[in-house]
């Protein structure tokens, strides 16, 4: 009976493989917006502003950084909880993807949240003459919680690291 629970316990972790794909569809979604914004930016490279232009180069950059925040949980995920990915016939396979634990995973999330809310803070800052002052306030508390929620669990990880 034990082995038969341990064996359905184990089996358990593919009921996250679906969780991985869908993942994907979001990466699609994300990847028709950035097409998007490169025809609107294309569009109106001419006659924008030069905070016209940063506005939506920032936009573009927040984009890839999320786009990347999820390739990351994706592979990382994947390999930490489901299975092995055979990389073997890939050249040019990245050499972090299958060295980044739970742990350096939590991190990596963390710090590109992060980044993508201090462009989201930019983006607001930038654009100053039409945001709010509570808006402009809501954005700098929301950012500065990511920002010591980081700085917490970085502490947390090594702390409990030096102790094993």
């Amino acid at each position: 009976m034990e082995k038969l629970i341990e064996k359905l316990l184990f089996s358990s972790r593919w009921l996250l493989a679906p969780f991985f794909l869908a993942l994907v569809l979001g990466l699609v979604g994300l990847f028709v917006k950035v097409v998007q914004e490169i025809i609107h930016f294309a569009q109106h490279i001419v006659s924008a502003s030069e905070s016209e232009m940063i506005l939506a180069i920032l936009g573009l950059i927040d984009l890839t950084l999320t786009g990347s925040l999820i390739i990351i949980v994706i592979f990382s995920g994947y390999e930490n909880f489901v299975s092995k990915i055979d990389s073997s016939g890939h050249e040019d396979w990245p050499d972090w993807m299958a060295k980044i634990d739970f742990t350096g995973l939590k991190l990596k999330l963390l710090s590109s949240i992060v980044a993508i809310s201090a462009i989201q803070l930019l983006r607001a800052f930038m654009d100053i003459k039409n945001v709010t002052d509570r808006d402009l306030s809501w954005y700098v508390g929301i950012h500065m919680v990511f920002v010591v929620s980081g700085l917490i669990l970085a502490l947390t990880d090594r702390w409990s690291g030096d102790q094993h």
